[in-house]
């Protein structure tokens, strides 16, 4: 199928019940081991190729690691009780200006594999309150809980891993 939709066109209108929380962060927990199996024993030439503008394999990957500071803080912003969650620069500056084609793909799965370890555990802290918290999603424009933040996360990683699997497929 050669359809996937943009991720800024996606609008999450699921609302999962509490009780799915530990599944969803197990996604989350989940993600650095299927980026490691995407990319292990592939050529950097492999890895680092460009189509046009759209980043390559290693980008994608950066690009999830580039995020995880701000899915932090979001978590921690719903802990606290915040009305209104942090703002994405919508650029994607940060991965732009990251230079992951120029790295090690191995460094880039370490670095992502330690931040992601350091949410989980974060959002494995969670009480129950916590869990339902809401604060406003500045894109969106509406309120998110704690747990939609994690579904959003699980599935920008994996929005980020299909484009991964096709550059692979059709490379």
């Amino acid at each position: 199928m050669q359809f996937m939709s943009k991720w800024l066109d996606r609008r999450f209108s699921y609302e999962p019940p509490a009780g799915e929380y530990p599944m969803i962060v197990e996604r989350l927990r989940g993600t650095p081991a299927r980026v490691a199996a995407a990319v292990k024993y592939l050529p950097a030439c492999v890895l680092t190729a460009r189509r046009g503008d759209a980043w390559s394999v290693q980008e994608n990957i950066g690009h999830l690691l580039d995020l995880e500071q701000l899915w932090t803080t979001r978590a921690e912003e719903l802990f606290a009780g915040a009305g209104e969650l942090a703002a994405a620069n919508m650029g994607n500056a940060r991965t732009h200006a990251a230079a992951h084609n120029q790295r090690g793909s191995e460094a880039i799965v370490a670095e992502f594999t330690v931040a992601r370890g350091n949410l989980v555990a974060k959002l494995d802290r969670a009480a129950d309150a916590d869990v339902t918290r809401s604060a406003l999603h500045p894109r969106l424009q509406r309120p998110m809980r704690l747990i939609e933040l994690c579904f959003f996360v699980a599935e920008h990683d994996d929005h980020h891993l299909a484009i991964v699997s096709r550059l692979l497929r059709d490379a």
